[in-house]
This record gives C-alpha cells, sequence and structure tokens, in this order.
C-alpha cells in the first residue's frame, strides 16, 4: 500500500527506467582468446545422450520430425555402404567372395520329418492309392460345383461366378437354403467331382471348404484379402475360356502335398497354353495366395505379365476324412494356434 500523501502508479517504474538509462554502460568482459563475451557464438545444440530414445520426446510433431530425420539419415548411411561393397566387389572381379545369403524365416525353418522326399517309395505308394489316384491317372475328368453360404451378398456371389470363369467346367448353384449334407448326394448323382463352398461374415468372404467326391477328403480354409476383378488395379482384359496352367508352390509336406493334389485335381488334365492364362497357388508361411495371371511376349527374351483375377489368401484350419461331416466326421488335421503356433519358423504346409 502507498502512504499516504504518495501517489500509487507507475513513478516507481519510470524512476527505475530514469536510473537505468543514466548509468554509463559497463565494459564487456574479455575471454581467456581475446574476443568479447558479445562476439562468442551460442553453443551448438548438445547431441542426445546415448541412452536417449526418440520416444522420449513428448511433444508429437518434435517426436515425429525426429523420427523421420533419423530415419533419412539411416537409409543414406545404408546406401552409401552398398555402393562402397559393391565398388570393393568391382574390384575384386573374379576374386571376390560369394554373395552372403539373408536370413529370413523362410530359409530358417523348423525342420519338419513329414516333409516329402520324391523318391521315396511310401509317398509312391500313397500317391498310387489316395482318392485323388483317379484324377492323376486321367480316369476321371473334374467337374466342379460351386456354390455359397445361405443368403449371400453380392459381393460373395460374384466371386464364386469369377472363380467359375477361373476353373473350367464348374457350374455355380445357389444354396436356396438346402443343408451340405443334402447336396454332396445330388452332386455325386450328377457326377460332380468337387464342391466348393463360400461362406461369408458381415457381407464379406471369410471362408471357403473344398470337398472332394465322392470319397473325400474336405479341406476348410479361412479365406482374407479378397479382391474382385474391378478392385485390381492395372488388370488385364477377361480371362477366356482355354484351360489354364496350374502353378504349386512351396508344398513341401505330407498335409502340404495332400492339399497341393487336392487344387491340382480342381483344373483338366490339358492346359492350353494358346491363352497363356496362368492359375498360381502359391504357399508362403502356411498361407495360401492365389493369383490368376496372364503372361504376354514382349520379345524373345521379355515376358510381362498381367493380373486378371480374383485374388485371395487362404489359411488351412482342417483337414477332415471323407465328405462334409461337421458332428460325427474323422479330422486328419485341425489347426491348434496354442499347440502348433509356439514358434514362428514352424510351418505345417
Amino acid at each position: 500500500m502507498a502512504r499516504p500523501g504518495e501517489k500509487s502508479g507507475g513513478s516507481g517504474k519510470k524512476s527505475l527506467k530514469r536510473k537505468a538509462a543514466t548509468e554509463e554502460p559497463q565494459e564487456a568482459a574479455v575471454t581467456g582468446d581475446g574476443a568479447t563475451e558479445n562476439e562468442v557464438q551460442p553453443p551448438k545444440a548438445a547431441a542426445f545422450p546415448p541412452g536417449f530414445s526418440i520416444s522420449e520426446i513428448k511433444n508429437k510433431q518434435r517426436r515425429h520430425l525426429m523420427f523421420t530425420r533419423w530415419k533419412q539419415q539411416q537409409r543414406k548411411e545404408k546406401l552409401a555402404a552398398k555402393k562402397k561393397l559393391k565398388k570393393e566387389r568391382e574390384a575384386l572381379g573374379d576374386k571376390a567372395p560369394p554373395k552372403p545369403v539373408p536370413k529370413t524365416i523362410d530359409n530358417q525353418r523348423v525342420y519338419d520329418e513329414t516333409i516329402v522326399d520324391p523318391n521315396d517309395e511310401e509317398v509312391a505308394y500313397d500317391e498310387a492309392t489316395d482318392e485323388f489316384a483317379s484324377y492323376f491317372n486321367r480316369q476321371t475328368s473334374p467337374k466342379i460345383h460351386n456354390t455359397t453360404s445361405d443368403r449371400p451378398h453380392g459381393r460373395t456371389v460374384r466371386l464364386c461366378e469369377q472363380l467359375s470363369t477361373v476353373i473350367p467346367d464348374s457350374h455355380v448353384y445357389y444354396r436356396r437354403g438346402l443343408a451340405l449334407k443334402k447336396i454332396i448326394p445330388q452332386c455325386i448323382s450328377r457326377d460332380f467331382t468337387d464342391l466348393i463352398v463360400i461362406n461369408e461374415d458381415r457381407k464379406t468372404p471369410n471362408g471357403l471348404i473344398l470337398s472332394h467326391l465322392p470319397n473325400g477328403p474336405t479341406a476348410h480354409f479361412k479365406m482374407s484379402s479378397v479382391r474382385l476383378r474391378k478392385e485390381i488395379k492395372r488388370r488385364g482384359k477377361d480371362p477366356t475360356e482355354h484351360v489354364p496352367e496350374i502353378i504349386l508352390n512351396n508344398f513341401t509336406t505330407r498335409l502340404g502335398h495332400s492339399i497341393g493334389r487336392m487344387f491340382a485335381s480342381l483344373f483338366p488334365h490339358d492346359p492350353q497354353f494358346i491363352g497363356r492364362q496362368v492359375a498360381t497357388f502359391h504357399n508362403q508361411r502356411d498361407y495360401i495366395f492365389f493369383r490368376f495371371h496372364r503372361y504376354i511376349f514382349k520379345s524373345e527374351k521379355k515376358v510381362g505379365i498381367q493380373e486378371l483375377g480374383p485374388r485371395f489368401t487362404l489359411k488351412l484350419r482342417s483337414l477332415q476324412k471323407g465328405t462334409f461331416d461337421s458332428k460325427y466326421g474323422e479330422y486328419e488335421w485341425v489347426h491348434k494356434p496354442r499347440e502348433m503356433d509356439t514358434s514362428r519358423r514352424k510351418f505345417h504346409l
């Protein structure tokens, strides 16, 4: 509070300003190297300590900026090391050491006792007596029955129709509320060799049942990453009626061998190479990727490919003996994640 007779306000501030103006400026202190403090440059920003992590920066924008700079620096260092190694290999010529094989989950796969040896007599005997022997002996020709779950939506119906254009001699029939146990006898009476059922959940295809007729086996797959023809960028023209070639990759175990023979039995024996169409089932880490392509000869040495669609990914859930029977069926193999997926490098197909 101001004393009686004194004015309150900014008189104190004004007197301080006058005092500061009347004071003479002090001489700048001289540093040891002869430069004054005014001439000394401010120190640069300190580098992060060794144990510091970018994730500890609380400001989101600053953290994102520092992470982007760190990634750019990593890419530059990696590219420089790659160029340096390439120059060294060119300088050594034939004396250069062989390139190291990169470590991947696939080439570090845990050894499986059921991996198929092509020269194994037991495997050859099983192939000659299994359910697909009549197809591979050319005694039967494939005839496929395509259907969907009950009351399917448009996306599932279109996938079923497009899949019928990929597999020759396949016919689309709608469920109309029939159970599979009633559909299978009708298919057998009409000489169908395979039954394909596409299931859906929330208007999206999410499962596929493949049953070989008349004696099985029946495989149940989880379906994901479905893309119809209109959803594929830079796709080619619609496929023709030529019989496509079929490629089966990495079905190496006894279980994978059975699944590969099941896929092979869907297509006719003799492909028509003039159509230049290829259906591929590629197994990688127990995920089966389906693609449908057309290859084009650009020159004598270069070949281009066009994806025709559809595309999807399958994951085997179970393999059952005989035709579809969810209640009393005998299962050869069932996927149990908690027991089987204990290692990332262990695969079953």
